[in-house]
Order: C-alpha cells, then sequence, then structure tokens
C-alpha cells in the first residue's frame, strides 16, 4: 500500500507538469488519451462489489465493455479535477486496494510508463516498486502476465528477477512489466531469443 501511495503521487506531480495539449495526447492505451487513462485509472476507486454488479449490467454483460461504463462515469472531469481527485485518493481504495495494495501499484505503474512513453518523457522506477510488482503482473487479473509471455523466460535485468521456461526475453524491468502488460512496441527492447518471439506475439 505504501509503495502504491509513493507511484500515485509521482504520477500525480508529474500529470501537474503537463499542458492541455498534452493531457490530450494519445497513450499506449488504443483508442486513449492521457485525459482518458487518468480518468480510468480513478473509476475504480469507492466502487465496491455491488457498484461492479451493476456496471455488469449496464454493459449488457459483456464484461469486456466494462471498462468504457467505468470511464463513461468520469467523462466529465477535466484535467484539474481528475488530479485532485487522484490526489485525494493517492491510498488506494476499492477494487485497487486488494492483494494487499498490489493491484493499485501495478495499476499506477503501468498506466504511468503508458502516458509518458508516448510524450517521450523517461523516467528511473524505483527498483522496490519493480520487485513487488513483477511476480503480481505474471497472475495478475486482467493482465494474465503468463499467458502473454508464455514459452518465454522473462529476466528484468536491473532487479534480479526472473519469471517462465524457454528462450531468454532480457531487459529492464519497465520493459518486462509493460510487455506482460502487453503493450505493443516494448518488447523490441528486450534481447535475446525470447524477445523475438515476443515481438511476433504483441507487435
Amino acid at each position: 500500500m505504501a509503495l502504491a501511495h509513493d507511484e500515485r503521487a509521482d504520477l500525480a506531480d508529474f500529470l501537474e507538469t503537463l499542458s492541455p495539449q498534452q493531457w490530450e495526447h494519445p497513450s499506449l492505451c488504443q483508442g486513449w488519451t492521457v485525459r482518458d487513462v487518468v480518468a480510468h485509472m480513478i473509476s475504480y476507486e469507492e466502487h465496491g462489489t455491488s457498484d461492479l454488479l451493476r456496471r455488469v449490467a449496464r454493459t449488457r454483460f459483456r464484461p469486456w465493455k466494462l471498462n468504457e461504463v467505468a470511464l463513461a462515469d468520469y467523462d466529465r472531469l477535466g484535467p484539474d479535477a481528475l488530479l485532485e481527485f487522484l490526489r485525494s485518493h493517492l491510498d488506494p481504495q476499492g477494487a485497487t486496494s486488494r492483494f494487499g495494495g498490489r493491484v493499485g501499484l501495478v495499476d499506477a505503474l503501468i498506466h504511468h510508463q503508458d502516458i509518458r512513453r508516448p510524450l517521450g518523457l523517461a523516467r528511473a522506477i524505483p527498483p522496490e516498486r519493480l520487485r513487488y510488482a513483477l511476480p503480481f503482473a505474471v497472475t495478475a487479473p486482467p493482465l494474465r502476465g503468463f499467458w502473454k509471455a508464455r514459452g518465454v523466460r522473462l529476466v528484468a535485468t536491473d532487479v534480479d528477477w526472473a519469471h517462465g521456461r524457454g528462450p531468454e526475453a532480457r531487459g529492464p524491468g519497465e520493459a518486462v512489466l509493460m510487455t506482460m502488460a502487453g503493450r505493443r512496441g516494448v518488447a523490441v527492447e528486450l534481447t535475446g531469443a525470447g524477445a523475438a518471439v515476443l515481438t511476433e506475439r504483441l507487435g
């Protein structure tokens, strides 16, 4: 929970530096702008099981539409309001508080990079956050990193972490995490025979 808090605080500080144009810049999440990603992040705060069931009903029981329905609930909020909401929810609540805050940590880490990468604004992620995030991302719903990386051994060269069997795909923990999240164009940053497999699989 403490690591998730710190990651969200870092993200809020970063978002505060963005221009209105950057808030409307495309993110790594297909079809979503930076503003959409932030709205998505907060759309599961303060929502329990009953809210989730109501949202599923609004999708006409099509679970793959759940993010669209949740995002629509916060569509009215502009950057200032989204940032204010995020700062008031640095400690994960609702669905993002599950697994001791690991959901909130991995969610914030991945979406932080979804925003930064297209803007060309790289950062050094604190290693302790990656050490918690990488093993959780292997099995975390809905990421299912194990499935995206099936048949490949992932090796994070900067945080001494590895998972899987097969030809190796080696690289920084951030690139490994984003590959397990299925983000296009990231596996090419890894090296080894496994990297070629993942690049062909994920794009």
